[in-house]
This record gives C-alpha cells, structure tokens and sequence, in this order.
C-alpha cells in the first residue's frame, strides 16, 4: 500500500528503479539534481531539466506540463551522489498563476516501473512560492529513501539551485525557462474553441488523475461535474440516464439531482481485503475518501454559485444608466433567487450523499475489531490478547464542518512508519490563530458561518464551555499518551511491545499510575539528566545494532541482553531537562527508529518548542501530531481538507483501560513462565 507522506517524513525504497509520477493543476517544470553527501551541486552537470532532460541514471520530460513522469535508476547514480531532489517550477513567460498559492497543490508518488505505489506526497501549504523541492530521495548507510521535504522559494528556479550550491543558478534558471517556452511553442498549440454541445448530449463526467482544492471556474468556462467517488466502492446512488439532457444556464453543473432508486444497502466488510480486519480497514478509508470528495463537490458548487452570483450582480451594477429602478431590483433578486437555487441543489446532493455514508459508517463501526473500535465499543469488554500483529489502530476520530455528527475512525498501519507528537499547547483554535499549517485558512465563521462548527464550538473548549487552561490542556496531552500507548500495547502479541517512560521532573506520576500498577509499565520512568541519558543511549546503540543486523542479514548476532520486542518511548514535558546531545538522540531516533522497532511518542508544547530555534524544526515535522482536544490541523491526501482530529477517550468511569492492560501483564508473565519451562 502507498505509503501517504507529510512534510519531513521518509519512508523506505524497496527497489531502485523507479519511476516519479507529478500531478499539479497546470503547467509545470519538473527537474532533478544530483547532490553529494553534504547536499552540494558540483556543476551544472548535476541537473536534469528539459534543456538536458537526460543525466546518468536519470531522465526528466522535455516539457511544462500539468502531469510528469520521471524515471530514477538509483544503480546507474555515480558513487558520490547521495541526494536526488525532484524539482517543480511553475514556467515564467506562459500565462499561469505567479505562485503555487494561486495552483492547485502539486501530488507527487514515487512508483514501481509497474506502477506499484511506494509512497505520495501533497504539497499542501504552498503560498508565493514559484518554485520548490518536492521530494528527495536519499542514500544512507547504503539503503536508500524517500522523503517528503516541500521547501518552496518566492525567488523561483535561481533562489532554489544557489541554494543547492550551485555557482551558475541565475544563468541555469534562465536556460530551463528558455527551453520550457520553446518546448512549448512547438509542441502544445494553443487549442480551438470547443464548439457548443447540443442540447441533447450529456455532460461527460471524467475522474480528476489528482484530487486537489476546489477552485471558482474562471468566467468563460463551463464547469463540469466532478466525480468524486472512491473508485473502488460502490456508488452511492445509480448513475443517471444517458439521455439526461445537459444543464441549462440556471442549473448548477457541479451537482446532479438524485436519482428515485433507493441506494444500495451498507453491509460491513463490503470492501476488498483478503481477511475481514483488511476489508474493515479499507472500508474506513472508502468512507473517508468519499466524505472528502463529496464536500469538495458541495464547496466547489458553492463557490460557483457566489461567482455566478457576483457576476450577475456586477453585470446589473455596470450600466450606470439602469443600476436603478424596478427593472434593477427585479434583475438583483432574480439572481439572488438563482443563487438560492443553486445552494439549496447543492445541499441536497451533499445531505444524500451524507445519509449514505453515514448509513454506512454506523454499520461498520460495531463490525470494528479492539484495535479500530473506539474505547467504548463493546467489543473490548470481550477483548483477549492478539497471538499475531492488525492490520492497524485506531489514534482517534475525523471530522469535517459540514457534517460534524459523521465522524471516521483515523486508521495508521502497523508497524508505524512514524512516531507521535501530542501537543500539549492551546490549540490554534483556542488561541484565534486558525488551523495552524496552512491546512485550512478558510476554517472560521468568515467561510462556512457559525452553525457550521458543531456542537463543540471552536472558540470553546471541547464541552461547548470556557476555552481549557494551559493545565488542563497539559494533563489531557499525558492523558492521551497513556491512552495510545495502552491501545499499542493492546494491539500487539504479548511481550512484543516494550513501553518505557522518560519524565525528567517526574510530574507525570498520577497519569502514569494505570500503566504503573497493572505492570504494563515494567520500570518507573527515567527521571533526571543521568535517567534521560541512560534510556535515549540504550535505544540509539539498539537502533544501530539492529540496523548493521538487518544490513548483513545477521540476526543471530545481536547481543543477548538486547531486548529484540518493539520499543515505544513516552518522552514527557520536552524539552525542558533535554541537552543538546539528548535532542539530537531523539531526533536520530524519530528519523531511523521506526524501521527497526523503534517509536516515539512525544508529549510537548510545539509553539514552546519553536523557541529553541530552528534546530527542533526537523524532529516535530516527522512525527505525525495530534492533539488531546479537538483541533483542525490534518490535511486529506486527495483534496486538502482540513480535518478536525478528536482524541479516542475512554469513557468516564469506565474501568476497561486498566482491564486490558491487567489481560496483558497476565499474559506477558505466562509466557515469560512458558520460556522459563522450556529452557
């Protein structure tokens, strides 16, 4: 399965042939440069771009185009390139948008050479930037990987290639552009008119290749409809007659009418999967990627309604002479009466299609086995421990704002391929700052109005009341962190998960006391400068270990003292207690530790950690964050919503954390009995 990237994170090369798949809402320039160890440029032959498109192991397309593929043989690389940076350009001199804030967010897959996806990446949180280094593939200890970077440059092509080193970047910028706009000139015409369609034929409805943010149409186009349905899932509802005649100017043509057939009944597990746990788990993302195509349809109909609205008001405005009289407030009421049509289209749609997936959600989510099902589930009343690894747990929920009681369970696969960073700052939200990253700028009442927030009330804290203390965000975050590490200790075999708990103050005691007294938790966290050093040292010699094991295939000589099991670490109230060693310990680890076993899960004020400089920087951006209150920061792969994450939380008064992790201390002990006996 594709492994689906966030900026700073890397993920594993499996093969070295490869191709680089683009995927951007217009024209743009891909290119690659070779880079030694230290990321520098030795020269211009270091680049491939479409003015020499063709470097050793390494071939780039001749064009600005809105999709790209770029073939990658990592064997045929010379010995000293260490570094393969894939880079995109928006092309100067051709008509276009300025900057990447203005495009629809590039999405770039790494494949097989059979198209097998090995990890994507959306650049999501793009702004004036013109040009920027999408993703890198990278040599280290002789393996290779890819990683998410996304470093965007308002300067455009020259401020990116000086800033790889290279003397030449202006004149090499100005060379690419050259070669972008006469590869242009003859090989894309600009293309004829499209002559109208008859009356009688249907609109064509065509797969978008990369889902990306909607976007008002310009004013001379004809929008068309947008399929947003996962491509393998049954649709929602029957598609329509072929003789549907095509919309008329008063109709919305971003939505369809719903069709008299009643859709198909959910059933859980209706979804493909080799066992039952797979076919739950895709179902979940079919649900998922559904509601973030079916709101991009509703806010894309939106929007084209407000454009078409504005138009025709402007249009009544213009003429000085008839802007006032009956005839004006009839034409202005006409359109707003137009405008109410289309929403009124639009919001019927979007309720269909809510009722379906909702219909759906509630029939998958008692289905759910312990390690998706929510705390308060009943299956856990009857949970025993696991003799073999799921398919993945459940960090919490997803939800959107036009649909706040329809919430989808927020999967990650095991093993993880990324630790966790409970932010135990005030949310952005609290703070009136909005979503932070860049995900959502338009979340606020500015965009969808104040009822569209749910219950919870961004403003508020989540019970609808007064905005949370810094304190009691705090102990939520350490909450949260028990409650993960209780759901991972769950999911795996007995004894094959190993927690362990750094609290340089030791204030982490009374949340702490679950784990603790039912001995998930076998040793009292590492306290002090000399507890800190010991625990991050033990956990970087077993990462090397593992990895020189792994690398010469020579299992059976790991020392015997090393503990083989997976490592979860809960590091508490970073960074405060943390010197400069221990830092680069951490970031070492979130970087290397996931592949051999090793997870983070950090409990931190990420805004207080910005304080430290940039020198965090790289360490929070590749741990995947979530928050112990509601908070809109996660961005969808296929549209770029932003998400609202609320924590999984066990029911208040409900003693299942402590049954669980008491099953798994029994069972970790009987079979560490069982060994004893047999040896």
């Amino acid at each position: 399965m594709t492994a689906e990237l966030v900026r700073g994170q890397n993920h594993p090369l499996d093969r070295t042939r490869l191709e680089i798949r683009i995927a951007a809402g217009g024209p743009v320039v891909s290119g690659v440069t070779l880079a030694d160890e230290r990321g520098a440029l030795t020269g211009v032959e270091a680049v491939a771009h479409p003015g020499a498109p063709r470097r050793t192991g390494i071939e780039v397309p001749r064009q600005a185009a809105a999709e790209h593929r770029i073939a990658v043989d990592l064997d045929a690389l010379a010995a000293d390139v260490h570094r393969v940076s894939v880079l995109l350009a928006l092309p100067v001199g051709i008509g276009g948008p300025a900057d990447f804030g203005a495009a629809a967010a590039p999405f770039v897959t790494v494949t097989g050479l059979d198209g097998t996806g090995i990890a994507s990446y959306t650049l999501t949180d793009l702004g004036a930037e013109s040009a920027v280094v999408a993703v890198e593939l990278y040599r280290r200890q002789g393996a290779w990987k890819v990683r998410a970077v996304g470093q965007g440059y308002a300067g455009g092509l020259g401020a990116m290639l000086q800033d790889q080193g290279l003397p030449q970047a202006a004149e090499l910028a100005a060379e690419i552009q050259e070669a972008v706009r006469d590869g242009l000139a003859r090989s894309i015409p600009a293309p004829d008119p499209a002559p109208t369609p008859p009356a009688a034929a249907a609109p064509a409805i065509t797969p978008p290749e990369a889902a990306a943010p909607a976007s008002t149409p310009p004013a001379n186009s004809t929008p068309t409809p947008i399929n947003y349905h996962h491509p393998n899932r049954r649709p929602t509802a029957p598609p329509p007659p072929q003789n549907t005649p095509a919309p008329t100017p008063t109709e919305a043509p971003h939505t369809q009418a719903p069709h008299p057939e009643a859709p198909p009944t959910p059933v859980a597990g209706d979804a493909p999967g080799r066992t039952a746990d797979e076919r739950l788990y895709n179902q979940v993302w079919g649900i998922f990627e559904d509601l973030s195509r079916t709101v991009a349809a509703y806010r894309s109909a939106m929007d084209f309604a407000q454009s078409r609205l504005a138009k025709e008001l402007d249009a009544v405005n213009a003429d000085s002479r008839n802007r006032v009289g009956p005839a004006a407030d009839a034409a202005r009421a006409a359109a707003h009466d137009k405008h109410a049509r289309l929403a009124a289209q639009a919001r019927e749609v979007l309720d269909r299609d809510l009722a379906q997936l909702t219909a759906e959600a509630g029939v998958v989510e008692p289905a759910l086995p312990p390690a998706l099902a929510d705390w308060s589930s009943p299956v856990w009343h009857g949970y025993r421990v696991p003799g073999d690894y799921p398919i993945a747990v459940r960090l919490g929920d997803l939800r959107l704002p036009e649909c706040p009681d329809l919430r989808v369970p927020m999967l990650v696969r095991l093993p993880m391929n990324r630790g966790l960073w409970i932010d135990s700052g005030t949310p952005a939200m609290f703070r009136g700052e909005g979503a932070p990253d860049g995900f959502a700028d338009s979340f606020g009442p500015d965009a969808f109005g104040s009822d569209a927030f749910g219950p919870d009330g961004f403003g508020n804290g989540p019970d609808g009341g007064e905005p949370l203390d810094a304190a009691e965000v705090r102990r939520r975050a350490l909450d949260t962190a028990v409650t993960l590490a209780a759901r991972l200790l769950a999911a795996h075999p007995a004894g094959e998960l190993t927690l362990q708990v750094i609290d340089p103050a030791g204030a982490a005691a009374p949340a702490l006391a679950p784990l603790l007294e039912t001995g998930a938790l076998r040793e009292a966290p590492a306290a002090g400068a000399q507890g800190v050093a010991a625990v991050l040292g033990e956990l970087t010699r077993r990462v090397d270990l593992v990895q020189m094991a792994v690398r010469n295939q020579a299992a059976e000589s790991l020392p015997p003292d090393l503990d083989t099991a997976e490592q979860l670490l809960i590091v508490h109230d970073f960074p405060h207690g943390f010197d400069d060693r221990a830092v680069n310990q951490l970031r070492y680890l979130a970087d290397e530790g996931p592949s051999v076993g090793v997870h983070l899960l950090m409990v931190a004020d990420r805004a207080e950690a910005r304080e430290y400089g940039p020198v965090l920087d790289p360490l929070w951006r590749s741990l995947l964050r979530i928050t112990p209150v509601p908070d809109a920061h996660l961005a969808d792969p296929w549209v770029g919503h932003a998400w609202t994450y609320e924590p999984s939380r066990v029911p208040e008064g409900s003693q299942i954390l402590r049954q669980v992790l008491t099953d798994l201390a029994e069972a970790r002990r009987a079979r560490g009995h069982s060994r004893t006996s047999e040896s």
